[in-house]
């Protein structure tokens, strides 16, 4: 049994950074889905699939892990690189792109 560990990014649909914060770890799938042939449902054995565990710290889930026996992999977060942007670049003289409407 295996699982990853990560911080969760910000969804799109988001402005604010709720949730972010927690650590999870999130079981990988032991057995492939199945498709069932009369309705067509996608399906899978493999229960753990269903399983995410959230934690304050990122130590706190590697020592659930190692207590547990469980492998992981770690994936650190990547942290969003801001681009200062101020109105009156807007009208710029030495704008990149034209300005136009």
């Amino acid at each position: 049994m295996s699982a990853k560990i990560y911080r969760p990014a910000k969804t799109a649909m988001q402005s604010g950074k709720a949730k972010t914060n927690l650590w999870v770890l999130e079981f990988d799938a032991e057995k492939p889905r199945t498709i069932d042939p009369i309705m067509g449902y996608t399906s899978s054995g493999d229960m753990f699939q269903q399983v995410k565990l959230t934690f304050e710290t990122r130590e706190q889930a590697i020592a659930y892990a190692e207590r547990e026996g469980i492998e992981y992999r770690l994936i650190e977060p990547k942290e969003p690189t801001r681009k200062r942007v101020a109105y009156p670049d807007n009208f710029r003289f030495n704008r990149m792109q034209p300005w136009t409407h």
